[in-house]
């Protein structure tokens, strides 16, 4: 009987700030306070109004915009899209429902887009690319010396490598997803100190690749490097 009066019960999930953004700009929709065309206050007044950081406000702005629920004009501001209240209802409940990542379709997601990214950014990278990559690649680098966790370090290179890319679809999307990696990535202790020296080794390898312009060299090296996490998130889902 106790093991059945458990099941009555859920997980409960936090919420985050960028979320609950989200969910109350769709509270407006729905009680028309706001409507197609309409402007939203400046990102300062939101800020406020809303009592958290600008960074979760930012989040929730451009993931609203890139999924065409918000536009910016020049001199007008933030808007409301110019489509029906059903159709900016329904695409706000599926941003939500994409919030919700299982890790395992994070890392799938995350290896579709890099192979490809990385094998763009050797095709296309200029010396002032290079520059930037390396530069991630040292923050990184210090952290891993000082045995730190350095997941938003690791990020930042395959970032820089995605604007190498010279593909500002792959760019944004790795943008929408990063968040909920690293937030993954620090709740299930992916980077463990016994793991962090061989990564360090593979983003060198990786940088190599794209610094010689050979395409398929850097991708392999990609998919390889990932292959731990893909065994992981594997394991994770069994």
């Amino acid at each position: 009987m106790e093991n059945q009066s458990l099941k009555i019960f859920q997980e409960l999930r936090l919420t985050k700030p960028a979320d609950m953004i989200i969910q109350q700009i769709r509270s407006q929709i729905q009680n028309g306070q706001l409507k197609p065309g309409d402007r939203l206050p400046p990102e300062r007044k939101l800020v406020e109004q809303f009592g958290v950081g600008r960074g979760h406000v930012r989040e929730a702005l451009r993931k609203l915009e890139f999924y065409g629920i918000l536009k910016t004009l020049p001199q007008s501001g933030t808007i409301v899209a110019g489509m029906g209240i059903a159709a900016l209802e329904g695409l706000i409940t599926d941003i939500l429902a994409i919030e919700d990542h299982e890790f395992s379709s994070l890392v799938e997601t995350r290896v579709l887009l890099e192979v490809n990214t990385v094998r763009l950014a050797a095709e296309r990278r200029t010396e002032e690319d290079l520059i930037n990559i390396r530069k991630a690649l040292d923050a990184y680098e210090a952290k891993v010396e000082q045995k730190e966790q350095a997941v938003e370090e690791d990020l930042m290179f395959h970032l820089k490598i995605a604007e190498a890319s010279k593909n500002s679809v792959l760019k944004s999307l790795m943008l929408i997803i990063i968040p909920d990696i690293v937030k993954s990535f620090i709740s299930l202790n992916v980077c463990k100190e016994d793991r962090i020296f061989k990564p360090l080794e593979e983003h060198k390898i990786i940088l190599k690749y794209i610094e010689a312009q050979e395409p398929e060299l850097a991708a392999q090296a990609m998919q390889s490097h990932l292959q731990d996490v893909i065994d992981y998130s594997k394991n994770v889902k069994e």
